[in-house]
């Protein structure tokens, strides 16, 4: 749990925050009051009017937790000083932008904007009497934007901890008729912080809504991330973040799914389908594409589509393997799961890399060719698994497996004339990618050469097409 010294203006917000609870009191008016959780019993706060510009933004919000690391300098700088206008002007920047990407406006902060524009503010926020808002953070970076001069909020008693401002803000971000959720990644944070202060697992999954199975899954996908971030650290000091993690729910969750499964039979073909579909995961593929990962993927489509990068360096020596969520380990891993193991360390630190603002531009150009490179290899292996699997299902004969071949080949001379037309054919893809298809070709003439007794004028061309 994260725990900050008080803001400089701290005392002077005490005074001014005690007059004008006061006010209404001195005044012989109406109290507005407004009630929080406090413990499992309700509390009752004043509710006061308070100039946006005494206020600060939470730095321990559970709502932009996972987007922190987003900037690595301006995170160090937020965990140094959150106070500095640098800090509080980096937080308004994450509670504005969108959770898988910072650097774009939320269209769900939009849409709040519009909503305080029409009805201006129907509930009060909530802050410390120091001027730290905990509830209304976003709220509060609307109205700026909008040039409100001021917030209504229910002030905390004086005598409220970082633990206690925490434990009152996850209380009201569970309530059912809250507006705007945490993103994923940010309540997976919020589940770990509550296990991490020793709360039951059962308790927990209760206070979130969710069953107790469900809980149990979100923290084993929560390991896996903060896995696949140790594992993304280069020597050049790049690094994935919480965030990059975001938009991946489902796809998430079916890998538990299927890890699960999988390791009933066999923890090792576990390991193997969990790293090839994280490699597809980091490549931003649908689920609907992630699921035609099982374990026997990488032998039969992602060995012949991304050699390159199964033969990364996968160390010489072998370590035991942790297991996601259940704390203990097992032996060593085989040669396919380090090359499974070392394909998704190569993934991660090029797509840690590729991000990385402090690396040179070359360093980026270079891993963003990495990245597109895997994407393509990985878009081949899956396209094969689901002709694959679409045969499987529904028996064609060979004559009908050669017209989807030819159809396809149709289509790539559509393809090849625009790309031609707007000079935008990656050559050297192109010319790997006739390879290939010789290869399939020569396959195919040695096999009908040996079978069919009486060849036609098809099977004759094959030959001595594969032949030249």
């Amino acid at each position: 749990m994260l725990n900050f010294d008080l803001p400089p203006d701290a005392e002077a917000n005490v005074e001014f925050v005690a007059r004008r609870l006061k006010e209404p009191v001195e005044a012989e008016g109406v109290r507005e009051t407004v009630t929080v959780d406090w413990n499992g019993r309700p509390l009752h706060v004043g509710v006061i009017d308070v100039p946006l510009h005494r206020l600060y933004y939470n730095p321990a919000t559970h709502r932009i937790r996972a987007q922190r690391g987003h900037d690595p300098e301006l995170a160090r700088g937020l965990d140094a000083n959150p106070w500095s206008p640098e800090s509080q002007e980096y937080l308004n920047r994450l509670l504005v932008g969108k959770p898988a990407n910072p650097d774009e406006n939320d269209p769900d902060f939009e849409a709040l904007m519009d909503s305080l524009k029409s009805i201006d503010q129907q509930e009060p926020g909530l802050i410390t009497h120091e001027g730290i808002l905990v509830n209304g953070n976003t709220r509060a970076a609307a109205l700026r934007k909008l040039g409100r001069p001021s917030i209504r909020v229910g002030v905390l008693p004086p005598s409220f901890t970082w633990e206690d401002i925490n434990a009152v803000e996850l209380a009201l971000q569970l309530r059912p008729d809250e507006r705007r959720d945490y993103s994923y990644i940010n309540r997976l944070i919020a589940m770990e912080e509550q296990e991490l202060m020793g709360r039951k697992a059962a308790d927990i999954a209760r206070a979130f809504h969710v069953q107790l199975k469900t809980f149990q899954q979100e923290r084993w996908i929560l390991s896996v991330i903060r896995d696949m971030i140790d594992r993304s650290g280069t020597l050049e000091g790049a690094r994935l973040a919480l965030s990059d993690f975001e938009g991946h729910q489902e796809n998430l969750k079916e890998l538990h799914r299927t890890y699960m499964k999988a390791s009933a039979a066999s923890q090792e073909r576990a390991e193997l389908v969990k790293e090839n579909r994280i490699v597809a995961i980091l490549l931003d593929f649908a689920k609907t594409k992630t699921r035609l990962i099982g374990e026997g993927f990488q032998a039969e489509y992602l060995e012949a589509n991304l050699p390159d990068l199964l033969r990364a360096d996968a160390g010489e020596a072998a370590s035991p393997v942790a297991i996601p969520g259940l704390g203990v380990s097992v032996p060593a891993d085989s040669d396919p799961v380090r090359q499974a193991r070392a394909a998704t360390d190569r993934v991660l630190k090029a797509k840690a890399s590729e991000s990385a603002r402090h690396l040179s531009s070359e360093s980026r150009e270079a891993a963003q060719r990495e990245v597109t490179e895997a994407r393509r290899g990985m878009r081949r292996a899956l396209d094969e698994a689901e002709r694959d699997d679409r045969l499987k299902r529904v028996r064609q004969t060979t004559a009908e497996r050669l017209d989807d071949a030819r159809a396809a080949i149709d289509q790539s001379v559509a393809d090849l004339v625009q790309a031609l037309g707007k000079g935008s054919l990656d050559e050297e893809s192109f010319d790997s990618a006739l390879l290939r298809l010789k290869g399939s070709m020569a396959k195919l003439a040695r096999q009908a050469s040996r079978g069919v007794a009486k060849p036609g004028s098809g099977v004759n061309w094959l030959i001595k097409a594969s032949e030249g």
